[in-house]
C-alpha cells in the first residue's frame, strides 16, 4: 500500500500506517495522515481529500499563517483544531549558510518542545480521541508536522530507525517545496541552500537532546508535556492493529 498520497498542489501528504510496533502490531493504514498546508486544496485535489474520509483536521500553524495562506476548505465540515506548537517564528530561507544547518534546526525544535509542550500534548490527545481518520499539518509538512509524526510513532512503539526514516521522507518533496517558495517570493534570494530538507540527522539530534534532559522521548511527553498514560493507551488501542493490511 502506498505511503504517499498523490495530489497536484500538495507535495508532502503521507499515511503513517504500516509501521510495525515493538509488540508485533501494525499502525493502521488510512487512519492517521501528515501533510503540508491543506489551504492549497482545490479542484480534483479537494475531491481526492474528501475521499479519504478524514473527520479531524489539526492545523499546527500560527494564526497569522492561516490568515495569509488559508485553512482547509469548508472547515466546518470537520473537527478543525488550530494548535500552534511553534511560538518563536524564524525564516528558514534566511538561515546563515555558514552555520551547521542540522544543529540549527535541532535547536529550533528544542524551542518548540519547550514552548509548545501544552499544544503538543493537545495534538496527541486529538489524534488519540478522533473517531475516524485524522490529519495534522503545517505549511510544508516538514518540521512541526515531522515532530508530531515522530512523537506519535514513538508512542506507538515503532522502531527508532523507522521513525527517522519516516521523518526523512520529506526529502522526496524538497525540490517542489523550494519551487513553491521561489514562486511565492519572486523578489527574494534564498540564502540557505538546504531549504526544504529534512534529513534524519535532525530528528536524531532532537531525540538525543530530549533523552539527555528527560531520559527518553516518552519521558519528555509525560513530564514536560503532561501526556497521560491513559491517552497513550487510547492512542495505541485506536491506531495499532494485528492486521497489517
Amino acid at each position: 500500500m502506498g505511503r504517499h498520497v498523490g495530489f497536484e498542489r500538495l507535495h508532502n501528504f503521507r499515511d503513517l500506517g504500516g509501521y510495525r510496533s515493538a509488540d508485533g502490531r501494525t499502525v493502521r493504514w488510512r487512519t492517521v495522515y501528515r501533510a503540508d498546508s491543506l489551504g492549497k486544496l482545490a479542484g480534483d485535489d479537494w475531491e481526492r481529500f474528501l475521499g479519504l474520509g478524514i473527520g479531524t483536521v489539526i492545523d499546527l500553524r500560527y494564526p497569522w499563517e492561516i490568515e495569509a495562506k488559508g485553512q482547509v476548505p469548508e472547515a466546518e465540515r470537520f473537527r478543525y483544531v488550530n494548535l500552534s506548537i511553534e511560538h518563536r517564528p524564524y525564516d528558514q530561507a534566511e538561515i546563515d549558510p555558514d552555520l551547521d544547518p542540522w544543529r540549527y534546526l535541532a535547536d529550533r525544535f528544542a524551542e518548540v518542545t519547550e514552548d509548545g509542550a501544552d499544544e503538543i500534548r493537545q495534538v496527541i490527545e486529538e489524534v488519540a480521541q478522533a473517531p475516524g481518520p485524522v490529519v495534522f499539518h503545517c505549511t510544508s509538512g516538514k518540521d512541526r508536522t515531522g515532530l508530531i509524526g515522530a512523537f506519535v510513532l514513538t508512542l506507538l512503539g515503532v522502531e527508532r530507525a523507522d521513525v527517522l526514516t519516516d521523518f526523512a521522507l520529506t526529502e522526496l518533496a524538497t525540490e517542489r517545496l523550494a519551487a513553491d517558495w521561489r514562486a511565492a517570493n519572486p523578489g527574494r534570494v534564498m540564502k540557505w541552500p538546504s531549504y526544504g530538507r529534512a534529513p534524519s540527522v535532525v530528528m536524531e539530534l532532537v531525540f538525543a537532546d530530549l533523552e539527555a534532559r528527560y531520559g527518553s522521548v516518552e519521558g519528555y511527553l509525560g513530564e514536560r508535556a503532561g501526556l497521560s498514560q491513559r491517552t497513550v493507551e487510547r492512542l495505541r488501542s485506536r491506531l495499532l492493529t494485528a492486521d497489517c493490511r
